[in-house]
Order: C-alpha cells, then sequence, then structure tokens
C-alpha cells in the first residue's frame, strides 16, 4: 500500500510521534534515547518558550496501518529576523530505510514552508543551537551521547535523493587523558590568569551557581552570536534551560572564570557521561530511571563536554587554556579517562586547535542539509 501523511494533534498522537523514534531504535548498541519527558514537553506550548515565536508542525507517516516515519516543521521568526533569510527546519525525522516513506515526509514538510513562504528549508534541526543538530555522516559505530541525535547511514542517502546538499558539517572528538595535565596547558592557563586578572569560581553545590546563571547564558548569547544560524535565547528561554538542566550539574564539572569585579568571562559544562546509564532506563526518568543517572555520576570513567563560552572582549586572550586546564583537573581528580567533545562547528578553528595538546581522535561528524526552493509559496 501507498504511504499515508497524518498531522500529529491532540497529546495522544504526540505520544505516537514521540515513541517512534524509541521503537525504530530499540536495541541498536550505539543510540543513546532522549529523555521522553523531555521530548514530549519540547511540543507543549505552555513548556517550551520557543512557541512564542515558532509555528510548528509535525506529521506521521502510515503504511498499512502502522507508522514507518515521522517528521517534524519549524519557522523560526526570530531566525528569520536575524539572518534575513525565510528558511524553514525540519527535525525530529525518522523513517524506516524506505524511499517513499522519505520522500512523502519530505515532500510534506517542504509543501508546508512553500505554503508559508520559505525560499529554503534546513536541518535536521530542532528549536535551538542546543538541541540535536545534524545527521550523523561518519561514526555510526561510536557510542552517542545524551542530547546528541543518532542516525543510521540510510537517512543520508534518502536525503540527498530528495534535492539536499550540504550546508555546514559539524565534527565531535574522543579525547583520552595524559596521567597528568600538559605542561604546556598548565603554564598558559596560569600565565593568561595572572595577566589578566582572572580567577576561578569555587562552589560546593549547583545552587551556588544560581547567582551566575543568567550571566552564562548572557555570555552564549555574545560569544556565539557569529556562529552559523545562532539565534540569541530570550530571557524565557534563559529561565527554561536555567531550570530544566540546573539540578544535573555537578559544580566541579562547570568551571567558571571571573574578572577581579567577580564578573564572569568564560565557562565550561562537562557532565560525567549519561549514555549508559539512559541505555538502561530507555530515556525514562520514573519509576527507577533516575537512580541510573545519579550513578552514572560515580564511578564513571567517561565525561562529555557539552560546550565552552568566552565573552567577546576576552577571546584571543587565552581564556579557554584556563578552562581546559580546570576540567582537566577534574577529570584526573575523577578519574575520567576518555572525554567526549560533542560537536563542533568544522570552522570553528580556534575550538578544535585546543585539541592538539592531547590524544584526540575525530570520530564522528554530523551534517547539515538544505534544500532551496524554484519558487517560494505566498508572502515569498
Amino acid at each position: 500500500m501507498s504511504v499515508s501523511i497524518q498531522e500529529v494533534r491532540g497529546k495522544h498522537k504526540l505520544s505516537k510521534f514521540v515513541d517512534f523514534h524509541y521503537k525504530l531504535y530499540r536495541g541498536n548498541p550505539f543510540w543513546v534515547p532522549p529523555l521522553r519527558v523531555n521530548e514530549i514537553n519540547t511540543f507543549l506550548p505552555e513548556k517550551n518558550p520557543a512557541f512564542e515565536f515558532c509555528s510548528v508542525k509535525q506529521w506521521l507517516a502510515y503504511r498499512d496501518g502502522k507508522i514507518v516515519g515521522r517528521v517534524a516543521g519549524i519557522i523560526d521568526q526570530r531566525y528569520i529576523d536575524r539572518w534575513n533569510d525565510r528558511i524553514a527546519k525540519f527535525g525530529w525525522i525518522d523513517f524506516i530505510d524506505d524511499p517513499e516513506v522519505a520522500s512523502s515526509l519530505f515532500a510534506t514538510v517542504e509543501g508546508w514552508a512553500r505554503e508559508n513562504g520559505m525560499s529554503a528549508i534546513q536541518g535536521p534541526m530542532q528549536f535551538t543551537d542546543f538541541d540535536a543538530t545534524g545527521f550523523l555522516v561518519e561514526g555510526y559505530d561510536e557510542l552517542s551521547t545524551f542530547g546528541a541525535g543518532y542516525n543510521l547511514p540510510y537517512y543520508v542517502t534518502h536525503t540527498e535523493g530528495n534535492g539536499y546538499v550540504k550546508v555546514a558539517d559539524y565534527v565531535e572528538y574522543q579525547v583520552r587523558l595524559h596521567d597528568a595535565v600538559p605542561e604546556r596547558v598548565k603554564r598558559l592557563a596560569e600565565t593568561i590568569a595572572q595577566r589578566n586578572h582572572l580567577h576561578v569560581l569555587r562552589v560546593r553545590k549547583a545552587k551556588d551557581l544560581l547567582p551566575y546563571a543568567h550571566q552564562l547564558f548572557g555570555i552564549i548569547n555574545r560569544a556565539y552570536e557569529h556562529l552559523y544560524g545562532f539565534v540569541p535565547l530570550t530571557p524565557a528561554q534563559i529561565d527554561h534551560y536555567i531550570k530544566q538542566y540546573l539540578g544535573f550539574i555537578e559544580p566541579p564539572y562547570v568551571p567558571v572564570v571571573l574578572d577581579n569585579s567577580d564578573r564572569v568571562v568564560g565557562f565550561g559544562i562537562t557532565m560525567p557521561s549519561l549514555s549508559n546509564a539512559l541505555q538502561r532506563n530507555h530515556g525514562r526518568l520514573f519509576p527507577f530511571g533516575f537512580i541510573s543517572l545519579l550513578k552514572s555520576r560515580r564511578n564513571n570513567r567517561k565525561a562529555d563536554l557539552y560546550l565552552t563560552a568566552v565573552c567577546p572582549e576576552m577571546q584571543n586572550k587565552g581564556v579557554n587554556a584556563i578552562l581546559i586546564h580546570e576540567i582537566n583537573k577534574v577529570f584526573l581528580q575523577k578519574k575520567i579517562e576518555v572525554v567526549e567533545t560533542n560537536r563542533e562547528l568544522e570552522s570553528n578553528t580556534k575550538i578544535r586547535a585546543q585539541w592538539r595538546f592531547y590524544d584526540a581522535r575525530l570520530h564522528k561528524r554530523r551534517r547539515v542539509f538544505k534544500k532551496s526552493f524554484n519558487g517560494a509559496g505566498v508572502g515569498s
């Protein structure tokens, strides 16, 4: 039978939309399930402040009454205003290895984008730069990380078969630590701190970071503003992220660099790896899934580096060396042996260069694809 497409309406269909991903990848040894509660809440306007400026649609693909694919489309007005480009996003796209299913999903989300006056569509992308971005194009046999996303090779084949081309690549490294902080990193960090009158914030509990939280996100907005596709977070989104993730943070894993007026000039966010714990609890926190996450903080030999950010006026002054030095010290204290850098823009050579002091292996690559329309829809 042919493929039929149905728009997702109501929480019952939303649950099916979310569940399809888990069913498709169940048992895959490299896939790390996202937290189900986060996946559901992402599509609830009362839970996600991005709905204040985003139009969103979701669809499910059916064959013989069985769900065989899904996709979501996003029109982000702040992205359009920021980059002066009428581009829609597609995301949360999953499908069985079938060209008809893939083509039906792409045609649906493209048609919606055209009808709303978009000139192109790109993805996979979600609401913000901190969400899963890009299809995996290298590293299918490498364990994924929390929130990074995973896909099988046929996704790329069918995406390119539907006329999509590369627009940006992200790379990821696996870093094996030495028994001590590299001497060059240590000396550079000490010199930079002394020269610029900088020091590292020392706190014991996650709640002690709360007074600095808005400063941290303010630096992200300023430091990332020139990067591909970035849209600054709104105050409501910042509050949302603070509420959602502050409980996961362990202060030693989040170095914060202050100037002599105790203003934040840079910081990093790392965590013990949650990958194995999320695989064990299948992305569920309850009734006992949270126990696996708590245990992952102890006796863990792996860690994930999520981001570093330095305020623009202090960039090119070596502040990153202080952050890497502090992170390295904590990892050694916690007996961390392997670190996943998570995605970095291929073109961001300054960030990539910091791994030259370590045993670093480029082991994953993710790609964002784009398709331009030959004549956009109404309103173009």
